[in-house]
């Protein structure tokens, strides 16, 4: 009986530890009508959770640990993270890239997935810093070639020199010699962490810089990040929320955080739901 008590505690802290992931935190009211136990188990999962590291107790409830502001994990850690969120985002970011622009794509997993959708709007000057975002256009425009030349408006890609960081993006004095003398149409970027204080951030100083001459250079700035970003802060901010159009997430924002963003300047768009309309 004891050994299938425990059984039981395990798929009960594995399911609170996947929500606290999934949605950037949970209240102890909400858990126990989900998994239908009291206050106290609950209370106990969420202690057990905390020694374990696994998550930070707070009022109420518990968020994810909190990562070190200049931890900078890598490409392959973070594509693996919430994919059909950053796939629903680069779909409707994509809609925002007019045929014949010239746009600056930064680094990052969601980029990534946006360079995807982007091969199919023609005639597009794409500028980026990351070398896998570069490399989507490369192998999309040898494929061409190698089924009898490339295809009718198909990107121009300009990939900046510079340092590789760990996201495999491109940053440094280099890169931003290159990207100060361009001018954007549109600006899409990816970030580490977005918040109301920090604004945009980035755990990487070289990274914010070259991050910074990117907005600089654009006339429209539109960031993609998923859910989990929102409240995230990194070492060195770059930009305010003001400097910001648009901001394309995913339906996993939470709605303090729509509450929020109603007071700010950027324009909210939430991925696979339909806008809402303004009152006349």
């Amino acid at each position: 009986m004891s050994d299938n008590q425990n059984l039981l505690a395990e798929q009960r802290r594995a399911l609170i530890l996947d929500e606290v992931r999934r949605r950037g935190g949970v209240r102890v009211n909400e858990l126990t009508r989900r998994l239908k136990v009291s206050d106290m188990t609950v209370r106990r999962d969420l202690d057990a959770l905390a020694r374990q590291g696994m998550v930070e107790k707070v009022h109420g409830g518990a968020v994810p640990v909190s990562e070190p502001s200049a931890h900078e994990p890598g490409f392959e850690a973070k594509s693996a993270l919430e994919l059909s969120a950053k796939e629903d985002i680069a779909r409707a970011a994509a809609e925002m890239a007019a045929p014949g622009s010239a746009i600056a794509l930064a680094g990052g997993t969601t980029a990534f997935a946006l360079a995807q959708q982007l091969l199919e709007v023609p005639d597009l000057t794409v500028v980026t810093n990351s070398v896998r975002v570069a490399d989507v256009f490369y192998t999309a425009q040898r494929a061409a070639a190698s089924g009898g030349g490339p295809r009718a408006g198909a990107a121009t890609v300009v990939l900046t020199g510079g340092v590789r960081t760990p996201s495999d993006t491109l940053v440094g004095p280099v890169a931003d010699a290159a990207i100060r003398s361009l001018h954007f149409d549109v600006l899409f970027l990816g970030v580490h962490g977005i918040s109301v204080e920090a604004g945009l951030s980035t755990p990487n100083l070289a990274e914010a810089e070259t991050n910074r001459h990117f907005v600089r250079s654009a006339r429209r700035v539109v960031v993609v990040a998923d859910h989990t970003k929102w409240g995230t802060v990194g070492l060195s901010s770059f930009a305010t929320l003001d400097q910001v159009a648009v901001l394309v997430t995913d339906s996993g924002l939470p709605a303090e955080a729509r509450a929020e963003f109603a007071e700010l300047p950027p324009e909210l768009v939430v991925a696979g739901e339909e806008p809402v309309a303004a009152d006349i």
